[in-house]
């Protein structure tokens, strides 16, 4: 298990709706084999250009172990996701 982190930027909108997609990353997370071992929210920021018309994005840090071989199906998760404006998946050297 290697140690990742993801960075997403979620639509803007009311906490309840932004929390349970954040909610729904962390369950993707666990049932690929993953555990999450922190969720840093740094709130609603601008975004420097424009992505699907959206000026404003949600942004959270996942810190998080995995197999590499899960990382595929996180990100094509992520990709097809309406909620997700942009996502990266950065692995942890060490």
């Amino acid at each position: 298990m290697n140690k990742y982190e993801v960075m997403v930027i979620v639509k803007p909108a009311e906490e309840e709706a932004t929390n349970a997609v954040i909610e729904k990353i962390e369950a993707l997370i666990a049932r690929v084999g993953g555990t999450v071992e922190k969720v840093d929210r740094w709130g609603k920021r601008r975004l420097a250009y424009a992505v699907k018309k959206f000026t404003d994005g949600f942004y959270v840090l996942i810190n998080f172990e995995a197999a590499p071989a899960e990382i595929k199906e996180i990100d094509r998760v992520l990709k097809i996701n309406d909620e997700v404006l942009k996502h990266l998946i950065v692995k942890h050297g060490k």
